[in-house]
C-alpha cells in the first residue's frame, strides 16, 4: 500500500516536473493534458532505463553486491540516465507543442455566441451574394461568369447592376455607395455616374418609437426638453428620420432622430463588407483597380462614425466658426451665407437637434430662383463660392458634401447650408500646396500645376512625370477655352490623377469634390457661371489672408524659439559626447522606421548564433567521448571520457532546447 502510494507521488512529481521544465524552456503554455502523459512515460521508462544502462556498464548484474567504493559511480550512472530520459521526454513536449501547439479552452458560452453570431454572418453573406446573382454581377465575389452575367457586355449595364445589387443590399451598402459615388480619384465613369444615382427611400418609424429614443438618448422626458414635437416627420431616411420642435424657450428646431438598429446594422453589415472587397480584388481586376478592400475598410469606419451625432454637432459649430470669422473679415456680406446653430443640451449621440433652416434645396429651388433678378442671384452666387474657397483654403474647415439639395435658398432669399455629417479638414501645410495648385490652375500654368499637385499627393515610384504634366497641361487649356457645359475642371484633374493611378489622400479628394459640387451649385445659381475666371482675381485677398504679416511673424517667432532651445541644449550635448570619448564610453543607438530601439539586435544575433554553435559542439564532442571512451576506468566498463561526452551531450542537449524556446517566444 505504501509502495503504491509512493509511486503514485513519483508519477505526479514527474508529471508535473516535466510540464514545467517544457513550459520554461519554450516560454509560452503548455497544455496539461499531454504534460501528464509525457511525464508519465518518463517515470514509467526511467527506472528501465537506469536498470539497462547499468547492465551496459557492468554494474548492474543480477546478484551482485555493490562494493561501497562503486556506489557513488551507481547512484551517478543512475542520475545521468533519468536526466536523459527526462532531457528526451522534455524534447517530446517541445516537439508536439511545435507540431500542434496548445490552444486556449474556449468559454462555452462565448462558443454558444460565436456560433449564433457566424450563423446570422453566413445568412446574411449568402442573402447578399443571392441579390448579387439575381442582377448579374456574382462575378464581382467569384469571379466566374453565368448565362445572366454574360449579358452584361458594357460598362454601362454593369454599373447598373451593382447599382441594383447595393440598392437590394440595405442601408450600408447604398451609405457605401453614396461615399463612393464622391471618389471620382477612384471610380471610374459610367460607375460614378451610377452610384451617385442612389436612394435611401426608407418607411417612417412609429412616433411611440421615436419618442423612446429621444427620451433614452438624452436621459430625460421629452417634456423637459421640447415644448412640442411634431409626431410626422419631416424627412425619413434608412438611417435617420427628421422632425420639426420648438424647444421650451420657443426656438423653432428640427430634431435628427437614428433609427434604434441602424448602429447595428451598419455593424454586422461591415465585416461582411470588408470580405467581399477582399474577394473582389483577389480576384477581378475591377476590384483591384478600385482598390477596394483598404477603401471600403476606411468608408466602413466613417460611416460609423457618422451614426454618431455628437459628431455632426461639433462639425457644424466648426462650419459656423469659420463663417462667423469671414462674416467678421468682410461685414458685408454677413448671413448671406449660414450654417444652423447647434442645441447641445437637447442633443447627444443618436438625438441631434439644430436651428431649423425655413427653405428649399437649391435641386428644387427653379421657380423661385427665376423670380429673381439676375443681380440677386450672381451676388448669392459671388458669396457662395468665396465662402467656400476661403473655408478650404484659409480655414481648412469645409462641407465634404455640398451639393445642390445641401445647400437651402431661405425664404429671405440667403443661402443655408445643413447637414454636416462629412466635414472635411486639411492642415495649413497643405493648405499652401493647393492654394499653389489653384493659383496655378486657374493661370492655366501646367507646370507648375503639376508640380503643385505633386507635393500634396503620393506619387507612386513608376509615375511618368512628362506624361502626367502633358495631362494636366491638356486639362487645363481645354478648360480654359470651353465656354459651354456643364463639366468642372477640377473633376478632369482628378480623373488625370487616377489615370496615372497617384494615391489621393481623403481629405484632398474631398477638396477635389467640394471644388466640383460647388461649381454645380453655382451652376443652378446663374447658368453660366465662370467660377474659374470669378476665382482668380480672389486668389490675393486669400493669400494675404493665409499669408498675413502677423502670421509671418508668429511663425518666425515660434521657429526662433524653437531653434534657440536646440541651440541651448548643443553645449551639454557637445560636454556629454567629449565626456564620453574621454572615458570611452561613446555608443550608437539605432532605432528602426517606427522609432523602437534596434541597436541591441546585432548583439542579441551574436548571443543566438554563439549559443548554437556552442551547443553544436558539445553535442559533436559528446559523441566523439562516448564512441572514442578512453581514459581512466572508473568501474565496470566505464570510462571518464564516456562520462564526460555523456553529461557534456546532457548540456548541449538541452542548450538546443533553450534556442527552440527563442523560436517559440517569437512565434507568439
Amino acid at each position: 500500500m505504501v509502495a503504491s502510494i509512493l509511486i503514485s507521488i513519483s508519477a505526479v512529481v514527474s508529471a508535473v516536473l516535466v510540464g514545467f521544465v517544457a513550459r520554461r524552456i519554450i516560454g509560452t503554455a503548455v497544455g496539461w493534458p499531454r504534460s501528464i502523459v509525457v511525464g508519465l512515460l518518463v517515470f514509467v521508462l526511467g527506472v528501465p532505463s537506469a536498470a539497462w544502462t547499468l547492465r551496459q556498464t557492468g554494474l548492474g548484474a543480477a546478484g551482485d553486491t555493490i562494493p561501497a567504493e562503486e556506489v557513488w559511480l551507481w547512484v551517478g550512472l543512475v542520475a545521468l540516465s533519468l536526466a536523459w530520459v527526462f532531457a528526451l521526454g522534455v524534447a517530446a513536449l517541445v516537439a508536439s507543442e511545435a507540431i500542434f501547439p496548445t490552444r486556449a479552452m474556449p468559454n462555452p458560452i462565448d462558443l454558444v455566441r460565436a456560433a449564433l453570431r457566424q450563423r446570422k454572418r453566413t445568412r446574411r453573406y449568402l442573402e447578399i451574394l443571392t441579390i448579387a446573382s439575381r442582377h448579374g454581377v456574382g462575378w464581382l465575389f467569384h469571379g466566374g461568369r453565368s448565362q445572366v452575367e454574360e449579358q452584361l457586355s458594357t460598362s454601362e449595364e454593369r454599373a447598373n447592376a451593382i447599382v441594383a445589387t447595393i440598392n437590394d443590399a440595405g442601408v450600408t451598402f447604398v451609405k457605401l455607395g453614396q461615399v463612393l459615388s464622391s471618389r471620382r480619384d477612384l471610380v471610374p465613369e459610367p460607375y460614378l455616374s451610377a452610384l451617385a444615382s442612389l436612394q435611401t427611400n426608407a418607411t417612417t418609424l412609429p412616433w411611440s418609437t421615436v419618442r423612446q429614443v429621444i427620451e433614452a438618448d438624452l436621459g430625460t422626458t421629452i417634456d423637459q426638453v421640447f415644448a412640442d414635437v411634431e409626431p410626422t416627420p419631416l424627412a425619413a431616411a434608412s438611417v435617420a428620420q427628421v422632425h420639426r420642435a420648438r424647444l421650451l424657450d420657443g426656438t423653432h428646431v428640427v430634431v435628427k432622430v437614428q433609427r434604434p438598429a441602424a448602429r447595428a446594422q451598419v455593424e454586422a453589415d461591415a465585416d461582411i463588407i470588408g470580405r467581399l472587397a477582399h474577394r473582389a480584388e483577389a480576384r477581378t481586376r475591377v476590384g483591384r483597380d478600385l482598390r477596394l478592400e483598404a477603401v471600403t475598410r476606411g468608408f466602413t469606419a466613417t460611416l460609423l462614425e457618422e451614426l454618431d451625432y455628437r459628431i455632426e454637432a461639433r462639425n457644424t459649430l466648426m462650419i459656423g466658426a469659420t463663417l462667423d470669422e469671414i462674416d467678421r473679415a468682410e461685414p458685408g456680406r454677413r448671413g448671406v451665407v449660414a450654417a444652423p446653430r447647434v442645441f447641445p443640451s437637447a442633443s447627444h449621440q443618436r438625438v441631434l437637434t439644430m436651428e431649423l433652416v425655413d427653405g428649399t434645396a437649391l435641386s428644387d429651388s427653379a421657380d423661385r430662383l427665376s423670380a429673381m433678378d439676375a443681380a440677386q442671384r450672381d451676388r448669392l452666387a459671388q458669396v457662395l463660392m468665396s465662402t467656400v474657397i476661403e473655408q478650404i483654403l484659409v480655414y481648412g474647415v469645409f462641407h465634404a458634401d455640398l451639393h445642390p439639395g445641401n445647400v437651402l435658398l431661405r425664404t429671405d432669399g440667403t443661402l443655408g447650408m445643413i447637414d454636416f455629417g462629412a466635414v472635411g479638414i486639411i492642415e495649413r501645410s497643405r493648405r499652401q500646396h493647393l492654394t499653389a495648385l489653384l493659383l496655378a490652375a486657374l493661370s492655366e500654368n501646367d507646370v507648375a500645376a503639376a508640380d503643385a499637385l505633386l507635393l500634396i499627393v503620393d506619387v507612386p515610384d513608376d509615375l511618368d512625370f512628362d506624361a502626367f504634366r502633358h495631362d494636366v497641361g491638356v486639362v487645363l487649356t481645354t478648360e480654359h477655352l470651353r465656354t459651354t457645359g456643364h463639366g468642372s475642371i477640377f473633376t478632369r484633374m482628378v480623373d488625370v490623377i487616377r489615370q496615372h493611378r497617384i494615391a489621393l489622400p481623403g481629405e484632398l479628394a474631398s477638396a477635389f469634390r467640394s471644388f466640383a459640387t460647388l461649381e454645380g451649385c453655382l451652376r443652378v445659381l446663374v447658368d453660366d457661371f465662370d467660377m474659374a475666371g470669378r476665382a482668380l482675381p480672389l486668389m490675393p485677398m486669400l493669400l494675404r489672408r493665409t499669408l498675413s504679416l502677423s502670421r509671418m511673424v508668429t511663425d518666425l517667432q515660434a521657429q526662433s524659439v524653437i531653434a534657440l532651445a536646440r541651440l541651448e541644449q548643443v553645449p551639454r550635448r557637445l560636454d556629454a559626447l567629449l565626456t564620453g570619448a574621454e572615458k570611452g564610453s561613446i555608443g550608437i543607438t539605432l532605432r528602426g522606421q517606427d522609432g523602437s530601439d534596434i541597436s541591441g539586435i546585432l548583439a542579441r544575433a551574436t548571443g543566438e548564433i554563439a549559443s548554437t554553435l556552442v551547443s553544436i559542439a558539445a553535442v559533436v564532442i559528446a559523441v566523439v567521448l562516448v564512441i572514442a571512451g578512453g581514459g581512466p576506468v572508473l568501474g565496470g566498463s566505464i570510462t571518464l571520457f564516456a562520462v564526460l561526452g555523456a553529461v557534456i551531450g546532457l548540456f548541449g542537449f538541452l542548450g538546443l532546447l533553450r534556442i527552440v524556446r527563442r523560436g517559440f517566444t517569437r512565434r507568439s
